[in-house]
């Protein structure tokens, strides 16, 4: 009859199983030195909103932004005098510009309710800045907003909701009015930094390039960053660079480690871990206690009564779980195959992988996430 393994296993063995290192393009490894987005963010009004916008008792900033947006109309509140914007909401707008946008392109914003508002459904965000880190304005948003969550309320107090109300997008929803400076290869160089620290990888990067080259064009810097030399032109640039990110190189091989997700339960087991000769045995005490009731019942000539006595009933069992040997496990499938025959749940495998490397077994880095 064939045996029959728990699902955690074929988990385990999807989750360790690694294709052989294969060529990848550069573009793939690395980004360039300073090609990259910036943040915006802004602080906006939405209007159009049916009775789900702020309460005013509970937000007042909205009401003074809304009698600040009327006074640029010419038209002011008086003094004293309280209004209800049950069809406004403030927001927050944020969006990334990305490298190179140039003035009149747009670009997408997520809008998000900053107060008690309980949909934005509907609403029209006002023509409201976007300002970068150094606080001059970027872009210029405005525009109705797309929701994609939506909730109903009852008299008694129940409601429904389906998806977060409180946040939508505005697809082009924003006008760039400025161009982000940028420094790429202002100095006659090109940096490439890779996605994940490697000298190996930084090292196969330079190579490939000084091949392609010649020699000295390309240095690694350290492990993750690659300097090659520009084209003086700037108009060439663009060339050299399409050239060189298609070029394929072979990654380093990842060093040996051990990820623990200890919310989840899973584990992942890198390429390269090693365990030497080991004997295990790995068991559990559990301990069970009963509470029952019993009635004492006193003699019919007695003079006592009737009492309910309460009884506990404790026991004890301790898995018999026989040492097992953990032979020289040269592949990730001989480490499977060895989990495997000790039976380990994750929880229990987790406890098994620590204390082998309390004792100097497991040759890999522990990571607990």
């Amino acid at each position: 009859m064939a045996k029959k393994f728990p699902a955690y296993v074929f988990l385990a063995i999807l989750a360790i199983w690694q294709p052989v290192a294969s060529a990848a393009r550069l573009k793939d490894l690395a980004s360039v030195e300073g090609v990259r987005g910036n943040q915006l963010v802004g602080y906006g009004l939405v209007v159009g909103l049916d009775g789900t916008g702020d309460q005013t008792n509970q937000a007042p900033f909205t009401t003074q932004s809304f009698a600040t947006m009327l006074k640029q109309f010419g038209i002011t509140v008086p003094d004293g005098v309280r209004f209800q914007t049950k069809n406004v909401a403030a927001v927050a707008i944020h969006a990334e510009i990305p490298p190179f946008a140039k003035p009149g392109q747009t670009i997408d914003i997520t809008v998000s309710s900053i107060a008690n508002a309980k949909s934005l459904r509907g609403g029209s965000l006002l023509l409201t800045p976007l300002k970068g880190v150094d606080g001059q304005v970027y872009a210029l948003a405005q525009g109705n907003l797309i929701v994609g969550g939506f909730g109903a309320e009852g008299a008694d107090g129940s409601k429904v909701t389906v998806n977060v109300p409180s946040v939508g997008r505005i697809p082009g929803g924003a006008f760039i009015e400025r161009a982000v400076p940028t420094r790429f290869g202002d100095n006659g160089r090109i940096v490439f930094n890779l996605h994940t620290a490697d000298f190996t990888t930084a090292k196969r990067v330079a190579k490939t390039i000084n091949e392609l080259l010649g020699p000295d064009v390309a240095s690694a810097m350290d492990a993750v960053s690659i300097s090659v030399q520009a084209p003086q032109n700037p108009a060439h640039r663009v060339d050299f660079l399409s050239l060189l990110e298609n070029l394929e190189v072979e990654p380093g091989e990842t060093a040996a480690r051990v990820v623990i997700n200890s919310r989840t339960g899973t584990i992942v087991v890198g390429q390269h871990v090693r365990v030497e000769p080991v004997a295990i045995t790995h068991g559990s005490l559990t301990v069970t206690v009963a509470e029952s009731v019993q009635v004492s019942q006193p003699n019919p000539l007695g003079e006592g009564q009737t009492a309910v006595v309460p009884k506990s009933q404790v026991s004890v069992t301790e898995e018999t779980n026989p040492m097992f040997k953990f032979n020289p496990a040269p592949t990730l499938d001989d480490i499977v195959r060895a989990v495997n025959e000790v039976g380990a749940a994750p929880g229990d495998l987790m406890a098994i992988l620590e204390a082998l490397r309390q004792a100097g077994a497991l040759k890999a880095e522990i990571m607990v996430i």
